[in-house]
């Protein structure tokens, strides 16, 4: 979990093919409408964001057996809905700048979410710190460092 352009899906891949676990990309259950508000430079709002949370619920339900998700879960209450979902769930924060995760979204060209819209994602990011079954991460490390860092947390074995 965590904003726009923090390595998410990068991580994502990488740590389900570590565990021999599929994938799960948050991006791809957007409706049409949201991608196109995004397109347009709008940010989603929690009612825009509910039907998306709620097939990403389904979606955890239907692997029961352990998956990967790449979802922003910005705020406690949308991880709340997705932890209700899967009781074992625990996210794995990408921690990161807003100018470093600027750079990154400027960089990885078409995409539906522009970068005109990182302020947003900073102003709706609730920080997990407190919360059960987080790891933080900083996003700046190299990506075999996070792969590392993220099994070995989920396994309960040193990197």
């Amino acid at each position: 979990m965590g904003v726009a352009g923090s390595g998410k899906s990068t991580l994502g891949a990488a740590v389900a093919e570590r565990m021999g676990w599929p994938m799960i990309e948050g991006d791809d259950f957007h409706t049409d409408e949201n991608k196109a508000r995004m397109r347009a430079g709008v940010a989603l709002s929690d009612a825009d964001r509910e039907d998306w949370l709620r097939s990403l619920t389904r979606e955890l339900q239907r692997r029961a057996d352990g998956a990967v998700l790449t979802c922003s879960a910005l705020k406690r209450a949308y991880r709340d809905l997705l932890r209700a979902a899967s009781p074992d769930l625990a996210f794995a924060f990408l921690d990161i700048s807003e100018g470093e995760a600027f750079l990154r979204v400027r960089a990885r060209g078409q995409h539906f979410f522009p970068p005109q819209l990182m302020r947003s994602q900073f102003e709706t990011l609730e920080p997990p710190l407190n919360e059960p079954d987080v790891l933080r991460l900083d996003a700046g490390l190299p990506l075999q460092t996070l792969v590392n860092q993220t099994v070995s947390w989920l396994t309960g074995k040193p990197a």
